[in-house]
């Protein structure tokens, strides 16, 4: 495999890495394996082992949201989707690490040039955190000083950076947020060694992706670490865009699925039920459910590629597809729990067993389910959108304040 060698954070060492799409995909595709045959082990220990962040690390899948014109890969909304659908078909909370982390090349298009390089001197580091604003962030001389406490760190365990969601604050006073009303908020960017990481993940399932809550008391973040994703310092492109982290999501919910409907049919022919009628109805119909959902998150995305790839905006799709953007990927989680449960109902008796990885998927999906992306808010936020009246998670869209 070719491999491109990177500056290191002294400016001298050298770390290779994938060179482009159809190598990060290829290694991913050849680590599945190794994952499925690591899930119990990684559920059993709530987080990645570190030798499986390392494995992933090895894929390129951290590094594939950087710019080449920092040596990055640039992999499209499209070739991520596939990658983390590649990995999720080998464990989904190892896929779901990976997408969570491969939103660093993602975010540094929201720093300065020079603050993103100096932070992340190395392509393939990991970021984690939650977005959503649950903490104080005072405004101070050169910055802010951030304390609180955050859930849903997804990768935090194995985390170089950890990006959390704060409330503005001046002289203990709340900021306003651009429309003058709203409280403001920013995101801040923090080094893992200023985080205390709380283990409290204990959970349905997903629990391999240490999902623990975490907390930041009184840590100074410069201005530099911070930004909003209404304000792109990388210009345009097709990643340029303030939904970008959101896009690949549905690659987990596909690779689980794909996984569960492959075990199903094969477990079907070993204990010799290919000429059974239920089998053949349910699994054709997951099937097809599968292939519908699967080309609506495709379909989405390549239209979306399309407009941005051509130079336009998220404001050029039509209405129906930008809505369809966070409905695609809404009813791939939907899906991904009914094609699991469906195929749960059809193993009987031989699913309820933890060995058995229907039970576990069953339990990761139903886990993935209750993430936002997942939720009636999304349905709301697209049905809004469409009517003319307000979505409640604009992000969702791609819809922000005019400015910080």
């Amino acid at each position: 495999m070719t491999a491109v060698d990177l500056d290191g954070a002294d400016g001298g060492e050298k770390v290779a890495g994938p060179a482009d799409a159809a190598e990060i995909l290829a290694r991913a595709r050849e680590l599945a394996p190794v994952l499925r045959d690591r899930a119990v082990e990684i559920e059993q220990a709530r987080r990645l082992p570190s030798d499986v962040v390392e494995s992933l690390r090895s894929t390129g899948v951290f590094r594939m949201g950087f710019s080449r014109d920092r040596g990055g890969p640039e992999l499209n909304s499209i070739e991520q989707t596939e990658v983390i659908e590649a990995l999720s078909y080998g464990d989904p909370a190892a896929g779901w690490c990976a997408m969570i982390g491969s939103d660093t090349g993602l975010y540094a298009a929201f720093l300065d040039q020079d603050v993103a390089e100096r932070m992340f001197p190395i392509l393939d580091m990991v970021t984690a955190g939650l977005l959503f604003p649950s903490g104080r962030a005072e405004r101070v001389s050169g910055g802010f000083r951030l304390t609180g406490r955050w859930q849903f760190g997804s990768g935090v365990t194995h985390a170089d950076w950890v990006v959390s969601g704060a409330f503005r604050y001046r002289d203990a006073t709340p900021e306003p947020g651009p429309d003058g009303v709203s409280p403001g908020s920013v995101l801040l960017m923090v080094p893992r060694s200023d985080v205390e990481v709380l283990d409290t993940w204990h959970t349905t399932g997903l629990a391999g992706s240490g999902s623990c809550d975490y907390a930041i008391t009184d840590v100074f973040v410069p201005t530099e670490h911070t930004f909003t994703f209404a304000d792109v310092f990388r210009g345009t492109g097709v990643l340029a865009h303030p939904e970008v982290h959101m896009r690949n999501m549905p690659g987990v919910a596909l690779g689980v699925a794909r996984a569960a409907l492959d075990h199903a049919r094969e477990a079907s022919v070993a204990v010799g039920r290919s000429d059974d009628y239920r089998t053949q109805v349910t699994l054709a119909d997951c099937e097809s459910d599968f292939a519908a959902t699967r080309h609506g998150v495709y379909g989405a995305l390549r239209r979306q590629h399309e407009v941005l790839a051509a130079g336009g905006s998220l404001d050029d799709l039509t209405p129906l597809e930008r809505a369809g953007l966070p409905l695609s990927r809404r009813h791939a989680f939907r899906t991904a729990r009914s094609v699991v449960s469906r195929l749960y109902d059809l193993s009987q008796t031989s699913a309820i067993y933890r060995p058995s990885p229907l039970d576990r998927w069953l339990r990761d999906t139903t886990t993935m389910c209750q993430h936002v992306v997942a939720q009636d808010r999304i349905l709301q936020t697209a049905g809004a959108y469409l009517l003319g009246a307000r979505p409640s998670f604009p992000l969702a869209l791609g819809i922000t304040p005019l400015q910080r």
